[in-house]
């Protein structure tokens, strides 16, 4: 490990452990579509508010109103108690925030706050707590639905979200956004290509140098100068260098095969 990667060791380390969980974890195609299973028993107990009965595809719902009891016995007729209820959707969102992070490590916050609901509910395991576990991990889905939903929006898909996130400024014109969207998803291409020929490019210091000056030269047609300056430039190639790196050396980053 070359000696600039040093101090991104313990944030790649923290990204890899939490990329491995999802590895070992039991596969899930889709957080959502058990979550709806959810609110479909939940509904039976609960006056929701608004005309139509049907809030699956929104998962909104006044959770306050919810009778947890009757939530607990419906999930017992599959075996299931309350207590594992929760531990199912605990383990079914750390599983997508885990790959959410693994592939946009600025989205880090989100999982610090599944941590810190965890880490209370683990403190006292009473109903009330197990109540408002629930509440708040229905919550958490909700607002990783809305993250997701702004980046598609955007037009943006897995690395290209990083690579964006991290360049954007709030005082950029709209053609300064469009211009750095349109760069990222360059650069990214770009790299896919560059890495596909090459073996295990970070084990070699030639390598690493063609990695490190294309990503460099590539910010610095990206990114409009000003409000940008060099040293932004430098900074974000630095960054995004240690990004690809811990993506390919996990194994997780596309690449475009040489023919």
């Amino acid at each position: 490990m070359e000696p600039s990667v040093y101090q991104f060791a313990e944030r790649r380390d923290n990204l890899e452990a939490i990329y491995k969980k999802v590895l070992q974890k039991r596969t899930v195609a889709d957080v959502t579509a058990i979550l709806k299973e959810l609110q479909k028993i939940v509904s039976e107990s609960i006056a929701t508010a608004g005309p139509g009965s049907d809030h699956a595809e929104g998962l909104t719902l006044d959770l306050s109103k919810i009778d947890f009891e009757k939530l607990a016995d419906e999930f017992e007729k599959k075996g299931t108690r309350k207590r594992s209820t929760v531990q199912d959707i605990a383990d079914l969102l750390e599983q997508r925030l885990a790959a959410m992070v693994a592939t946009n490590p600025l989205q880090m916050d989100y999982y610090k706050k599944y941590q810190e609901i965890i880490a209370d509910y683990n403190r006292e395991k009473d109903r009330t707590t197990i109540e408002e576990t629930f509440r708040r991990l229905m919550e958490l889905n909700a607002e990783l639905d809305d993250e997701e939903k702004k980046l598609v929006s955007e037009g943006l898909k897995d690395e290209e979200q990083f690579l964006f996130q991290l360049l954007q400024r709030d005082d950029l014109t709209k053609a300064d956004r469009e211009r750095l969207k349109q760069g990222s998803r360059q650069l990214l291409e770009s790299l896919k290509t560059l890495i596909g020929p090459m073996h295990e490019w970070w084990e070699k210091e030639q390598t690493r140098a063609e990695i490190e000056v294309e990503i460099l030269d590539q910010i610095f047609n990206v990114i409009p100068m000003p409000p940008y300056s060099e040293d932004d430039a430098k900074t974000y190639a630095e960054q995004i260098y240690q990004y690809i790196w811990q993506r390919s050396e996990s194994g997780a980053f596309p690449v475009v095969s040489a023919a």
